[in-house]
């Protein structure tokens, strides 16, 4: 599928399929298209569709109307109803379509069309069956043109850029983890770096051990698959300090010795999906060729028990120096970004902001909407929740107090892994605190947004929206 911009008035375009608006509370402008609606009973309901034959006074086949709802029309509710129209166009097998402009409420064109670029070629994403080639069956979808009063075309490229990057994001969350391993999110690295000539780092064990990341190689004890620490790093604003992204990669997560119950163990393979995103950031920043420096690194293991694991009651010390009872081994996410957020000052960043799927509690808090956010720095927060509201990728902000970090206190090592029942999602984020009071920092705990469940199971591809507009933000 390509998107192209075009000046053309919608009613003169003589592909396949034009699309009308339609608004609830308001006669449609063009009279000949409201007296079809009329004619069919059709109440533009949002996500309402009418698909139309020949219409006198446009060029094209055939009509699409697309019910809009109320005014003013919402930037949530202009996403709802691309999605219905990405729905209605592949029900009806359209093969080229021009999409006039729409008034939304407190955005201006560029938003809308950049937001309808990535919303179309998102909902155009199918999952891979494994090793099977489907051949496309029927006539597909070719061609996007979204009307544009300005020279829109770099602003449609932006959002087909986001949602490649959601492509890659849901790509590696929707493999099975055992062809997902950290040696093919690394693989899968070097192949980004190539593509887009990035300087790309992969920390073998060895190397780590050597760097004293005994927290990180704690977890990947007892698995086979050898872990890995992958940086990848995009240098296009000079001497800037950069912003760094972190991204869990647990590429499956069995508990290890606190073994997790089997139901719904097989959704594990997505507790990488941190990783991903960060990995899918990084190729829509890359193919903006946007004038920033970004630098992105992923800790990636699997935690699995055996013979050889790490035991609740172990001792371990991070790189930092600081030591970490392990009381619950199913709480290894924040044991392996420790190490990694230790490394990041390195790179003396302008904020490192890290990406987790790190605790079932954010579900229980914010449900399957928003992810939570939590920092040491409010004017990161601040950005951050602005960035997810232009991207309608939406951040929920939890406290970080001292009380919370109370929860950690340890009898054995200076602090423990896990902060009891109470809070888990801001204990494990001040867990993380503990390590990053060099700069200036942001946990994204996405436990809740990065995959559905159910019989829609797969990965989401958030929070690349939020994540490529903050950055977009400070470009």
């Amino acid at each position: 599928m390509e998107f192209f911009v075009t000046h053309q008035a919608v009613d003169h375009y003589s592909g396949d399929c034009s699309v009308a608006f339609a608004l609830k509370d308001k006669s449609n402008d063009n009279r000949i298209i409201q007296n079809y609606l009329d004619l069919h009973r059709f109440e533009p309901k949002l996500g309402n569709t009418l698909l139309l034959g020949k219409v006198e006074g446009y060029k094209s086949k055939r009509v699409l109307v697309v019910g809009l709802g109320e005014t003013p029309l919402t930037q949530k509710n202009f996403i709802k109803a691309l999605k219905s129209l990405s729905s209605a166009m592949s029900t009806s097998k359209v093969k080229n379509v021009v999409i006039p402009t729409v008034e939304v409420e407190n955005v201006d064109e560029a938003w809308i069309q950049t937001t309808a670029a990535r919303v179309l070629k998102n909902e155009s994403y199918k999952v891979s069956k494994v090793g099977i080639k489907e051949e496309e069956s029927g006539i597909v979808l070719e061609a996007v043109n979204i009307f544009s009063k300005n020279n829109g075309a770099s602003e449609i490229q932006k959002g087909v850029a986001i949602a490649n990057g959601m492509a890659l994001t849901r790509e590696l969350g929707d493999l099975p983890s055992n062809i997902c391993t950290p040696s093919y999110i690394a693989k899968k690295a070097k192949s980004l770096a190539k593509t887009h000539n990035l300087e790309c780092e992969i920390l073998e064990e060895s190397d780590m051990e050597s760097l004293g990341m005994n927290s990180l190689l704690s977890v990947s004890k007892g698995s086979l698959e050898p872990a890995k620490l992958i940086s990848l790093s995009y240098m296009n604003a000079g001497k800037k300090a950069p912003i760094v992204l972190v991204g869990k990669g647990v590429t499956f997560d069995s508990g290890g010795i606190s073994l997790k119950p089997g139901a719904g163990m097989d959704e594990m393979k997505y507790d990488m999906c941190g990783a991903a995103s960060v990995l899918g950031t990084m190729s829509a920043i890359a193919e903006m060729n946007l004038k920033v420096n970004l630098t992105v690194v992923v800790p990636t293991v699997e935690n699995m028990p055996a013979h050889n694991a790490s035991k609740p009651g172990d001792v371990v010390k991070s790189m930092s120096g600081q030591t970490i009872e392990i009381l619950n081994t199913d709480a290894e996410g924040r044991l392996i970004l420790c190490d990694a957020l230790t490394y990041c000052e390195k790179y003396k960043p302008k904020v490192v902001i890290d990406i987790a799927t790190l605790t079932g509690a954010v579900i229980i808090a914010l449900g399957n909407h928003h992810s939570g956010v939590m920092s040491n720095d409010q004017g990161l927060a601040d950005a951050l929740k602005i960035s997810g509201e232009s991207a309608q990728d939406t951040v929920w902000q939890l406290p970080l107090d001292e009380e919370y970090d109370d929860l950690l206190k340890s009898n054995f090592a200076d602090m423990a892994n896990i902060g009891g029942r109470e809070a888990g999602t801001v204990t494990a984020a001040c867990f993380l605190a503990r390590y990053t009071k060099k700069y200036s920092w942001a946990h994204i705990d996405i436990a809740g947004t990065a995959w559905l469940r159910g019989s829609k199971k797969g990965a989401t591809g958030r929070p690349v929206p939020l994540l490529t507009q903050y950055i977009m933000d400070q470009a």
